[in-house]
C-alpha cells in the first residue's frame, strides 16, 4: 500500500508537505501546480482513494468566490428576520465548506456592481431579463426564494402551497369559513396566489377580505384595520409573514377584540418573536437558514462539475399556539348555516 512518502519521494518535496496538501492545509504556501501534481501521483498510487476523492473536491472549493445579492434592502431584513436567516444560512455553509463569500449587494440597483466570481446566489424573486447581464454564468447562479419557474437554473424555495394549505386547512377545521388575507407586494408572490387557488377550491374565497401591501408591521396594522371598516367581517386572517401579523394583532388589539375569541390569527415564518406575542402566534414554521444552506451546497455541486439544473423545495410545519383558538363554538355556528 502507498505511503505519504512514497508520494512524496515521486513528487519532489517532503512528507510534511504531502500530509498537509492531502489534509487541505490552506494555509500552506505552495504553488497549484504542485498541489495539482501531488493528488496526481496520490491517485495513481492509490492511496486512500475514498478520502482523496473528498479531498480533491475540497481543493476544488478551495479559494472559490461566491458573490452575494438580496433584493431585501437593510431595513427589511432588520424588519423581517426570514431573510436575515438565509443569509446566515449561506454564511455558515460556506465557512463549512472552504468557499469564499465575496461581495454583499442589495438591490436591483447594484447589479451593475457586480465583478465576475465563481458563483452567485440571489435571494429574491427575479425576472429572466435581471438575470442575463450578471457576470456570473446561469451554471454558476442559484436562486432562492424565486417565485417563477426559471428551470435553467438551480433554485432554493419554500413549498408555499404546503404551507398554505396548512395554515387554511388548521382555519376551516377550526369552523371558519370566512378567512381574510393580509400579504405583501411582491411579482409572482405565492402565499396569496395559493390563498385565492385553495379557497377557491373550498368554494370560501371572497376577494374583499384580501388586503395586499408593505411587509411591515406597519402595513399589517393598516390592512388589519380597513378590513374591520367593511360592511362584512371575516372570522379569520392568514397573514403572509410574522412581522404582517404582529400588526395585526395590534390592530385587533386596537379595536377591542379578543383573539382568538372574536378573531383568529395565522402568521409565517415562526420567527423568534411569535412564542411571546400575546397571544402566541400560530403560525407556518419555514426554514430560512436551510434555505441558504442548501443554495450553498446546490452551488458546492455546480463548481464540482454536475450539469444539470437542481431544484430544492423547503417544506414547512405547522405551529399551533394559542392565537388560532380551538373549534368550540365556532364549528357549532358553521354548521347551523
Amino acid at each position: 500500500m502507498a505511503t505519504i512518502k512514497d508520494i512524496a519521494r515521486q513528487a519532489g518535496v517532503s512528507a510534511a508537505t504531502v500530509s498537509r496538501v492531502l489534509n487541505n492545509d490552506l494555509s500552506l504556501s505552495v504553488s497549484e501546480d504542485t498541489r495539482s501534481n501531488i493528488f496526481a501521483i496520490a491517485e495513481q498510487l492509490q492511496y486512500k482513494p475514498k478520502r482523496l476523492g473528498q479531498l480533491k473536491r475540497n481543493m476544488q472549493r478551495a479559494g472559490k468566490t461566491v458573490s452575494l445579492l438580496l433584493w431585501c434592502s437593510i431595513e427589511e431584513e432588520r424588519d423581517d428576520p426570514y431573510y436575515a436567516s438565509i443569509r446566515r444560512g449561506i454564511e455558515i455553509r460556506c465557512e463549512e465548506l472552504g468557499l469564499t463569500l465575496g461581495q454583499t449587494l442589495r438591490g436591483r440597483h447594484s447589479i451593475a456592481q457586480l465583478q465576475p466570481a465563481d458563483g452567485l446566489i440571489v435571494v429574491g424573486g427575479v425576472d429572466p431579463e435581471e438575470i442575463t447581464p450578471l457576470p456570473v454564468t446561469k451554471e454558476a447562479i442559484v436562486l432562492v426564494d424565486q417565485y417563477q419557474e426559471l428551470l435553467d437554473y438551480d433554485t432554493v424555495r419554500v413549498h408555499f402551497r404546503q404551507a398554505v394549505d396548512q395554515a387554511l386547512g388548521h382555519l376551516v377545521e377550526l369552523g371558519h369559513r370566512s378567512i381574510a388575507f393580509v400579504g405583501g407586494e411582491s411579482n409572482g408572490e405565492r402565499r396569496a396566489h395559493y390563498f385565492k387557488k385553495l379557497l377557491q377550491e373550498r368554494g370560501l374565497y371572497n376577494p374583499d377580505f384580501v388586503r395586499v401591501g408593505a411587509w411591515s408591521s406597519a402595513d399589517g396594522y393598516r390592512m388589519m384595520n380597513d378590513l374591520l371598516t367593511g360592511a362584512e367581517r371575516p372570522t379569520a386572517v392568514f397573514a403572509a409573514s410574522d412581522p404582517l401579523a404582529v400588526g395585526v394583532l395590534r390592530a385587533l388589539h386596537g379595536h377591542g377584540l379578543q383573539v382568538p375569541q372574536d378573531m383568529a390569527v395565522v402568521g409565517f415564518d415562526d420567527i423568534e418573536m411569535a412564542a411571546y406575542l400575546q397571544p402566541a402566534l400560530t403560525t407556518i414554521r419555514a426554514y430560512p437558514e436551510q434555505m441558504g444552506r442548501s443554495a450553498v451546497q446546490l452551488l458546492s455541486e455546480r463548481l464540482e462539475g454536475r450539469e444539470a439544473p437542481a431544484h430544492s423545495v423547503i417544506g414547512t410545519k405547522l405551529i399551533v399556539r394559542e392565537s388560532s383558538g380551538t373549534s368550540t363554538g365556532l364549528e357549532s355556528d358553521a354548521n347551523s348555516q
